[in-house]
């Protein structure tokens, strides 16, 4: 097994590859989060340990990065933050597990093995549409390099629209792939959620890509379609 060790606290990074190496494994370590990203997309771990606090940005971030750089490495947060908060943000951000300090060794290579054991899934493909990118997996959407944050409704509906680039979705296929059947489908909710994307991935930029179809529903313009 090999493992990266993505820790700033040159004690604690040696103290984890001694005992790593002790039980016949192998460790490289990161210090910071440009480095970790480079080991991480030229070498191929078994698993990745990432502390959140770094110098130059935090595990949450980092990891949200490997992500979309199509890093699909297990990763152990390891982390002093323990609120509940914490680890469901770790979790959210692609994190396989979450540890917090302070840890028994023993503990953190049980978790290792276990994640090594699992299956690794097959990852699901950014979707990208002109500038525009959704990141199933991460659930982060891009334009260029702007991160754009949206709700959970927002986000399925433009999923929903970046699944069937250039082709008209329905008002009813929207409200079934954000809502539950509790909602009408006479309802106008879907026209408000669609003014709050255009609000959010359109009109910032200076472009329309969110489309009315007249009587029907939406369409996601694409240069084809344009």
């Amino acid at each position: 097994m090999r493992v990266l060790i993505v820790e700033d606290e040159p004690k604690l990074a040696s103290l984890l590859r001694k005992g790593l190496t002790a039980q016949g494994l192998a460790a490289d370590i990161a210090s910071d989060g440009d480095e970790a990203m480079y080991m991480a997309t030229a070498t191929s771990y078994d698993a990745i340990t990432l502390d959140v606090m770094l110098p130059d940005t935090d595990g949450f971030t980092l990891c949200r990065e490997f992500r979309r750089n199509g890093v699909t490495t297990p990763v152990l947060m390891i982390t002093a933050l323990d609120t509940i908060h914490d680890r469901v943000t770790g979790l959210d951000s692609g994190a396989d597990d979450y540890l917090a300090k302070p840890f028994s060794f023993a503990e953190l290579l049980a978790r290792l093995r276990a994640l090594v054991r699992r299956p690794r899934e097959v990852r699901m493909p950014v979707l990208t549409v002109g500038e525009l990118q959704l990141d199933p997996a991460t659930r982060t959407v891009h334009r260029g390099d702007v991160q754009i944050e949206l709700t959970r409704k927002e986000f399925a509906m433009l999923e929903a629209l970046m699944r069937r680039p250039g082709e008209a979705v329905s008002r009813f296929d929207l409200l079934e792939c954000a809502w539950d059947d509790s909602y009408d489908n006479r309802s106008n909710i879907v026209d408000v959620y669609i003014g709050y994307l255009r609000q959010k991935v359109d009109r910032p930029f200076g472009i329309d890509t969110i489309e009315t179809v007249r009587g029907f529903g939406y369409r996601l313009r694409t240069e084809e379609t344009g």
